[in-house]
């Protein structure tokens, strides 16, 4: 599935109608500010799954043997561990601190899963089990995958659901979900964030590298979403792209984010 987007071009989605949210300005900073936390904390647990993936593809022994991975975050550290094949056993783990693509520990000893792996590895099983009714609309974009990622959340679990790139010069925006599950793994309420999926294209045709990206945001979805910000942050490093932008019809402006910046604001209102 490929497709090239131009510059500035705005992804339209359906329209629902209904009574657009109001807001003052500090109470839209307040939770774009906490919809980039989330943001950062999702990308810190994705680039330890990335990085550990690749190194434990790299280690032949563990390769091997590979049967699925589990991240979680732990104090200041963020852990993905390696299973084997039969689902019972850790026989890798990397621990990482302030997003470092270089883990600050790695332990190849095998041992049984602890209380916290065990209760992600069998919420995450469940999760998959039930996603393939119609009802939650799930699709996989041809020539890309999907990422779980399981936070705990109260005495329940976030499963953020985000589409994942295997070629190089597009970043998957779309096509992400989030799944609260009760602490068995029930499905307990679902949210979609975008109609659709957005690749976005990091390049022209002509090879042109694209200095800014937008997409608009269905009503039911105001603001930027903590899926939107993790995705960029592990894609535009790979291109020229510093910041992007998404286009609010709820709230009638633009909101931007920066990675270098690590900054999120609204940004033009057109209302």
């Amino acid at each position: 599935m490929k497709q090239i987007f131009s510059l500035f071009l705005i992804f339209t989605s359906f329209i629902i109608f209904g009574q657009d949210q109001k807001f003052t300005d500090q109470e839209i900073q307040q939770k774009l500010d906490s919809i980039k936390a989330e943001g950062n904390l999702l990308f810190s647990m994705e680039n330890a799954s990335w990085n550990s993936s690749d190194l434990a593809r790299e280690h032949k022994k563990i390769a091997e043997k590979l049967g699925g991975y589990l991240t979680y975050k732990n104090n200041d550290t963020v852990k993905t561990v390696f299973l084997n094949k039969s689902q019972n056993l850790i026989i890798a783990e990397y621990s990482f601190k302030n997003d470092s693509k270089k883990p600050v520990k790695e332990n190849f000893k095998e041992r049984n899963l602890n209380p916290t792996e065990t209760t992600l590895s069998n919420v995450r099983a469940k999760l998959i089990s039930q996603l393939s009714a119609p009802k939650h609309e799930v699709g996989v974009p041809e020539g890309f995958n999907l990422n779980i990622i399981t936070i705990p959340f109260n005495e329940n679990y976030k499963n953020y659901i985000i589409t994942g790139a295997s070629e190089h010069g597009v970043i998957p925006f779309g096509n992400d979900y989030l799944f609260i599950t009760d602490k068995d793994g029930n499905i307990t309420s679902n949210k979609k964030f975008h109609s659709r999926f957005i690749p976005t294209m990091t390049r022209m045709q002509d090879g042109n590298a694209i200095a800014s990206s937008t997409h608009s945001h269905i009503r039911t979805n105001p603001f930027i979403s903590a899926t939107d910000i993790c995705t960029f942050k592990l894609y535009a490093p790979f291109s020229n792209l510093e910041e992007f932008s998404i286009y609010s019809p709820a709230l009638g402006c633009y909101i931007k984010y920066n990675y270098k910046k690590d900054t999120v604001s609204k940004s033009k209102d057109l209302k």
